[in-house]
C-alpha cells in the first residue's frame, strides 16, 4: 500500500483535490475532519477540553471561536491542546489504515494540511503538493466568511512556505487552471504511482 501524503497551504485548493483523489478510489485520511469529529458533540477531546477551557463547550460540542480565543490569549494553550488532540488523531488514523488494509487499497491519501509542520512527511511514501500562485491564494483566502489580511497573514507563518513544500515535493498540483486540469494532474500522479 502506497501512502501519499497530500498537503498545500490554506487556499491551495487541497480539499477539492482529496476529493479527486477519492473519486478515483483512493480511501483518504482527512486530518482536519478527524479534529472535527473529536470536537463534536460526542467527540473524544470534549471532556478533556471542557476540563481545560469549561467555557469552550456550547450545547456539548467544542466552539472553535472560543477555543481560538484561548489558543490567541496564551500560545502555551496551542501545545496543551495539541498535547491531548495529536494522539488522538493519530488513533483515528492508525483504524483508517486497518480499514484500507482489509479493503486492500494499493494508494491511500493522507490529506494533512500541516504535513511537514508535524513532521508527517517522513510516515508518507509520497508527497503530493497542492499549489496556486499567491495573488490566486489570497483572494480565494480572503473570499470566505470574517477572514481578515491580518488573519491571513497569522495563517501563512504557522505554515511552511509554499516555495519550500514545492522544493519538498514529489509531485506538484497545480489549482489556478481549473478544476478539469486539476483532475487530469491527480490521474496522471495514480496512473504513475500504479506503474
Amino acid at each position: 500500500m502506497i501512502i501519499i501524503g497530500l498537503t498545500g497551504s490554506i487556499g491551495m485548493g487541497k480539499t477539492t483535490t482529496s476529493k479527486m483523489f477519492e473519486d478515483e478510489g483512493c480511501p483518504v485520511f482527512d486530518a482536519d475532519k478527524s479534529v472535527h469529529d473529536l470536537y463534536a458533540k460526542g467527540g473524544e477531546a470534549v471532556p478533556l477540553i471542557k476540563a481545560v477551557f469549561p467555557d469552550a463547550i456550547i450545547d456539548g460540542a467544542i466552539d472553535r471561536k472560543v477555543l481560538g480565543a484561548h489558543i490567541r490569549t496564551d500560545p502555551l494553550n496551542l501545545s496543551v491542546l495539541e498535547s491531548f488532540i495529536h494522539p488522538m488523531v493519530a488513533k483515528a488514523r492508525q483504524r483508517f489504515f486497518e480499514q484500507a488494509k482489509k479493503g486492500r487499497s494499493d494508494i491511500v491519501i493522507m490529506d494533512v494540511p500541516l504535513l511537514f509542520e508535524m513532521g508527517g512527511d517522513a510516515y508518507v511514501h509520497k508527497i503530493v503538493v497542492v499549489t496556486a500562485p499567491y495573488e490566486v491564494q489570497k483572494k480565494r483566502v480572503l473570499g470566505r466568511p470574517g477572514m481578515t489580511e491580518e488573519m491571513f497573514e497569522t495563517l501563512l507563518q504557522r505554515q511552511t512556505p509554499d516555495a519550500e513544500k514545492r522544493k519538498r515535493a514529489d509531485y506538484l498540483i497545480f489549482t489556478d487552471k481549473g478544476l478539469e486540469a486539476a483532475r487530469e494532474q491527480v490521474q496522471a500522479i495514480i496512473k504513475e504511482i500504479r506503474e
